[in-house]
């Protein structure tokens, strides 16, 4: 498709708003019911943490300003402020999904800006289907037109950066907003996009990185609701002489917002986390498995652990005594003493008094970062690393690992995203995940989202 260049916004917008009048093939629909399945479990274990309880403290006030539920909860808020808690819960545990190319969680803000719009409208499982959809997509495009590696590099964090205009995408869709009227709503994030990458860089002041999620729904959601009553931003938000790409790219692809990706829609170029850390080091963590023998090895037998991975992997993320949890969860040394003490993916290894653990800590005095030229290549396609390690007795063993568990390429199944959701819930209330999964196979023919939503909320 030929697009002027001062009308890729709207030419994009047209593209996505068509998903609410066409049936998604049942291909998608299996991937958007993994999705949600996958959030669920991620938001409601988010909403439990001591920081989750502290935003539905905030939230009180708040409480019956609308109908959209709060998970973890009784309280029904306005939309906007439930997909912002809710986004920042699901955002929280660094175990929600992501898509590489653009460097970004989607889920936690597409899904959670969904969820909340269905419900409090009393709209049906097809049309929510088609948001997340177009919302997916609209992250995708979005992040790979403006190069997030490089955004990166700048100092920017592309979750709260991208997300929101997948937000506003499926907000839109749900909204039923003609395409001129979502344009203009992306003019409105623009004004509301940032996130800085600074939390990276100390070891406590973190929990910003969680309501990145939040910030991004919220965004998405007050902007699409904003242009359906004549608040306008500009309409070449993405595209323009001061838009998102100029602003925030560097060597970019203006023309990859309106040309699909050769593989298929971007719902399918998502990635799963078993691990609750990091993205950038399950491949890492993937190595390190295989170089200890399934995490047999006693730690004390190492000497040495070198880690050779895309330049982000040495700049932003060996900090070696963290003193938050998210702080634990970005950094590398201390995400593979976790993993060798606690298991790859236990969340209790980075909470609490594990962020004191000795072991840990002595593990991660011995991990070294280099930049690699061949995944600083591959990146961020692939988010590939290579580990080395080096045993007492002498013996050096290598791991080069390209896609890690969970990508598309070395996929989980269903199986092990319903493991991962009872891992996540522990029961709690009832839910199990074969049961959630069970609910969402019927998705194209829910009636009403809240009855999806009922076993979250007490």
């Amino acid at each position: 498709m030929t697009v002027a260049g001062n009308a890729r916004s709207l030419a994009l917008a047209k593209e996505l708003l068509a998903v609410a009048d066409t049936p998604l093939a049942e291909r998608d629909l299996g991937q958007i019911r993994n999705l949600i399945l996958d959030h669920l479990g991620c938001c409601y274990a988010g909403s439990l943490l001591a920081w989750g309880r502290r935003l539905h403290e905030w939230a009180t006030p708040h409480g019956g300003s609308g109908n959209a539920p709060l998970l973890a909860s009784n309280m029904r808020l306005a939309p906007a402020l439930a997909a912002f808690v809710n986004a920042t819960s699901a955002h929280g545990l660094e175990l929600d999904d992501t898509h590489d190319e653009s460097v970004s969680h989607p889920g936690a803000a597409v899904i959670a800006s969904s969820l909340a719009l269905a419900a409090h409208h009393g709209l049906d499982g097809r049309q929510l289907a088609a948001a997340i959809y177009a919302g997916y997509e609209a992250v995708g495009r979005v992040g790979a037109a403006t190069n997030a590696a490089e955004t990166i590099e700048l100092g920017f964090h592309p979750t709260s950066l991208f997300v929101g205009f997948g937000a506003a995408a499926a907000a839109a869709v749900l909204l039923r907003l003609p395409p001129r009227e979502l344009a203009r709503g992306w003019g409105l994030v623009l004004s509301m996009a940032g996130g800085s990458m600074q939390f990276s860089q100390e070891p406590e002041g973190t929990t910003v990185k969680r309501l990145h999620g939040g910030y991004a729904a919220l965004h998405g959601v007050m902007a699409a609701e904003h242009a359906s009553l004549g608040i306008a931003g500009p309409e070449q938000a993405l595209e323009g002489r001061y838009g998102l790409i100029s602003n925030f790219g560097a060597n970019s692809d203006p023309e990859r917002l309106n040309r699909p990706h050769p593989d298929g829609p971007e719902i399918h170029r998502i990635s799963y986390k078993p691990y609750p850390c990091c993205r950038l080091f399950h491949s890492t963590l993937d190595a390190l498995a295989e170089v200890t023998g399934g995490f047999s090895l006693d730690p004390q037998e190492i000497d040495s652990i070198v880690v050779g991975g895309p330049d982000i992997m040495v700049t932003q993320h060996m900090l070696r005594r963290p003193t938050s949890e998210m702080a634990a969860q970005y950094s590398l040394p201390f995400t593979l003493g976790a993993a060798l003490y606690h298991g790859p993916s236990s969340v209790a290894g980075f909470m609490g008094k594990a962020l004191e653990d000795p072991r840990t800590l002595a593990i991660a005095d011995r991990v070294e970062a280099v930049a690699d030229a061949g995944m600083q290549a591959a990146f961020p396609a692939h988010f590939g690393s290579w580990l080395e390690l080096k045993v007492r007795n002498g013996e050096t063993r290598r791991s080069d690992v390209l896609d890690s568990l969970g990508t598309p390429a070395n996929p989980m199944d269903r199986a092990d995203l319903i493991a991962k959701f009872d891992s996540l819930t522990a029961g709690d209330n009832g839910i199990r995940g074969q049961e959630v999964a069970a609910r969402l196979d019927n998705l194209a023919g829910l009636r009403l989202i809240d009855s999806l939503l009922t076993p979250f909320c007490s």
